[in-house]
């Protein structure tokens, strides 16, 4: 997911390794030494500002020193693969996402397997994308846009951060489902897919909520749904997609993985730690600025989360027919 930065306290700016406090009694099965959160998008994302958001009241529950470690690269895969590497002992943690549900399906030589070689720790946050087009565009509703695409077959562009993205994925999902045919335009990421989707070079894209929300504010661009099954509270008065094509959905979400063979004490130890920095409310608050919910949940329930989140992925990857080696 890509965004342009509202304003970001400054603790979240840069390379982060967060000060030494007092070890707390319940970190005791972590290895003694900083906890590495490997992040596979680049500095100044939502996936990079919410490990940092992060960071803090990780470190003063965990009682250890937390880095946040940017390693972009092949979709996200350099940073996965270098976690399905590193000792299983607590130290490293990869910020996992929708990219990885996706990529299992997208990849067809990748040297790890996503859900057999990385163990679910803990939610970070979950929240819809945005189908937003062109101010200008005919179209004022979900209805009148699937009237207008099946009398205009092959004749709307529709921009998205690049092949293989959820941005792209939601838009094949949305044209499998509705029954339609778009043109896809992928751009080297959302922040670009945005710039010519208001300049009315392409006339849809699936974007995330920030930054397209300032553009919609400003009557430059037109939101038509939230891709979620229900509406979101940072888009009030967006309907849910899925109330006229039934059965869509599609979320956004961010998460904690670890080495498989990590042990369960320990894993257990780092999801309390970060479910209890979720329910903080100034932590809470700033997920939702972006657009998102606070996603508390056990292991367990990410594991079949994010089972289930491949599978409905791979339906949109056959269908749009991406393929990336």
């Amino acid at each position: 997911m890509n965004l342009v930065r509202r304003k970001v306290p400054s603790l979240l700016i840069g390379a982060v390794a967060w000060p030494l406090v007092p070890r707390h009694a319940t970190a005791d099965s972590l290895a003694p030494r900083p906890v590495h959160i490997v992040v596979g998008f680049p500095a100044g994302g939502v996936g990079d500002i919410a490990a940092r958001l992060i960071a803090q009241p990780l470190q003063q529950r965990l009682g250890q020193s937390i880095v946040v470690d940017n390693r972009p690269g092949a979709g996200g895969n350099v940073a996965t693969e270098a976690v399905v590497k590193a000792r299983p002992d607590g130290g490293t943690l990869i910020l996992v996402s929708a990219k990885n549900a996706i990529d299992g399906t997208l990849y067809k030589n990748l040297p790890f397997d996503f859900t057999r070689d990385i163990a679910m720790v803990a939610g970070m946050l979950q929240g819809p994308l945005v189908m937003v087009t062109n101010a200008a565009f005919a179209a004022k509703s979900v209805m009148e846009f699937i009237d207008y695409a099946k009398a205009n077959p092959g004749q709307i562009n529709m921009a998205s951060a690049g092949n293989g993205t959820p941005s792209h994925l939601a838009g094949a999902l949305f044209q499998m489902m509705a029954g339609v045919s778009m043109v896809h335009v992928p751009y080297r990421g959302g922040v670009d897919a945005l710039a010519d989707l208001v300049a009315g070079r392409t006339q849809l894209m699936f974007a995330t909520v920030v930054p397209s929300d300032g553009f919609i504010r400003a009557g430059r661009l037109r939101a038509l749904a939230v891709t979620g099954l229900h509406a979101s509270p940072a888009l009030p008065g967006i309907p849910p997609l899925a109330s006229v094509v039934p059965g869509y959905e599609v979320t956004a979400w961010l998460g904690f993985g670890a080495p498989k063979a990590t042990p369960a004490g320990t894993i257990a130890v780092l999801n309390k730690a970060v479910n209890a920095s979720l329910a903080e409310p100034a932590i809470a608050n700033r997920i939702r600025e972006l657009g998102a919910e606070p996603m508390i949940m056990s292991p367990r329930e990410l594991d079949a989360f994010v089972a289930a989140d491949t599978q409905r992925w791979a339906q949109a990857v056959k269908f749009s027919g991406a393929k990336v080696d």
